[in-house]
């Protein structure tokens, strides 16, 4: 039998006391995690990520030296394998936005159950999500509050992206669902389903809320 390959998982967390708490029970999750040595700010949180090359970084944002966004910006420039998940006691559409513009690829409350956390990691490492539906749309209402248009500007054309698919990739950053698509455009639900898993592939997204981060950000 194959030996099952141990996710490496870096915690990143001022507070001892919230780090050695959540290594000891992240431990204890079925053997199927590799604790590393804890990092107590973001300037050590950068080393220690250079170092063990982790997997999976929990991530606080409110950190001495080095915060988590900017850990998180320095980190994933160099590593951009790395997955990194935000763990922290702030819910604020600010915080959230930076968080997931910076690359995080799920958040996290510290009041999380520690099988949601690790749950999460798993999701992450197997290249999904791990934002909630409710953290997902408050990114996109970011979105369309960031991107409110002067009315005479023109929206921008991602190159490899038919017209149709821009003009469909436009409404998705919109936050509009695939039925609201179809109407605006006239179009069957199911011919704009396929649409937009044609969009996701020509850009590299595992979903529309990423899709939505790279438009925004690049």
């Amino acid at each position: 039998m194959d030996k099952i390959e141990k996710v490496r998982v870096l915690i990143a967390e001022d507070q001892t006391l919230i780090r050695e708490g959540l290594a000891t029970l992240l431990a204890q999750q079925n053997d199927d995690f590799e604790i590393l040595p804890g990092a107590a700010d973001g300037e050590q949180a950068i080393e220690f990520a250079r170092r063990y090359r982790p997997d999976v970084i929990l991530m606080d944002l409110q950190m001495p030296r080095v915060d988590g966004i900017t850990a998180t910006q320095r980190i994933l420039r160099e590593f951009p394998q790395t997955h990194i998940v935000v763990l922290t006691t702030f819910e604020t559409n600010d915080l959230i936005f930076e968080a997931v513009s910076a690359g995080a690829k799920a958040y996290l409350l510290k009041d999380a159950r520690i099988d949601e956390i690790a749950t999460t990691i798993r999701a992450v490492t197997n290249g999904q999500s791990g934002l909630s539906p409710g953290v997902a749309a408050r990114i996109l209402d970011e979105f369309k509050r960031l991107r409110r248009p002067h009315p005479a500007a023109k929206p921008r054309l991602h190159e490899g992206l038919t017209a149709r698919e821009n003009e469909i990739l436009r409404l998705i950053v919109e936050g509009k669902s695939n039925t609201e698509i179809g109407e605006q455009l006239h179009l069957a639900e199911g011919t704009v389903k396929n649409y937009v898993s044609t969009i996701l592939t020509k850009c590299e997204a595992k979903n529309r809320t990423e899709l939505a981060i790279k438009v925004i950000t690049h």
